[in-house]
């Protein structure tokens, strides 16, 4: 009788969260650096020309350049500052050249088209994001929002939900382990249950678990070496 292979589990890769002029301070001195470094650039208006001078001295986990994430999060999904659809975009377009990858929302979507085929032709991959702060969609609807972003050209669908109970949690990790969106999925929650729901979801096959360096934005968001040490080791 044939003995079958052990099947190989692939661990998420890990995101280090910069939103103010200390964490890219921190996260240029890590000596044990995330995969990636997300900027969240609605955050860090004020300190743009910082930002882009210690960009070059970011280093990721061989010591090649750190591979960057851009977003600016729109105000209705937990932006901060009530930027424009217009100021967005034109952060966005400033750091392009720097990112491998750039997160806009999937309500979004239609109106970034431009900056997400620029982004493309320059190999730069797109996540379409949706977050949810009150609650947590049916299945039915988050199978919905992952084919809309997959019909947008993403090439992952993150999606941020608020678990304040077991059922509300079950509901995603199902969505997850179905596997049925067609594209790489990145999953978490905020809320009572959010803290354990991104270790689990981590675990389920979520491609991308986001860490604070060093002080949280939201509820749930647990730190960047916290996850390392859950995950990692």
């Amino acid at each position: 009788m044939a003995t079958r292979r052990p099947v190989k589990k692939t661990r998420p890769q890990l995101v280090g969260v910069i939103a103010s002029a200390a964490d890219l301070r921190f996260a240029s001195r890590m000596n044990e650096p995330p995969d990636l470094f997300e900027l969240r650039l609605d955050c860090l208006v004020d300190v743009l020309d910082q930002v882009e001078k210690r960009l070059s001295i970011l280093s990721g986990r061989r010591g090649e350049p750190a591979p960057i994430i851009i977003t600016a999060r729109d105000p209705r999904e937990g932006g901060i500052g009530n930027l424009s659809l217009r100021k967005r975009r034109d952060l966005l377009e400033r750091f392009l050249d720097h990112a491998k990858y750039i997160d806009v929302e999937l309500r979004s979507a239609r109106a970034f088209k431009s900056l997400l085929a620029r982004a493309r032709k320059q190999n730069v991959r797109r996540i379409l994001s949706f977050h949810n702060f009150e609650s947590t969609p049916s299945t039915r609807s988050l199978r919905a929002k992952a084919s809309l972003a997959k019909t947008h050209g993403a090439d992952v669908f993150k999606v941020a939900c608020r678990f304040d109970s077991p059922a509300q949690l079950a509901r995603l990790v199902d969505f997850v382990l179905e596997k049925k969106a067609g594209l790489p999925l990145s999953a978490m929650g905020i809320g009572k249950l959010g803290a354990a729901s991104r270790l689990l979801l981590a675990r389920c096959g979520s491609a991308l678990t986001y860490g604070s360096l060093q002080r949280s934005l939201v509820e749930g968001q647990l730190p960047i070496d916290l996850l390392r040490s859950a995950l990692v080791h």
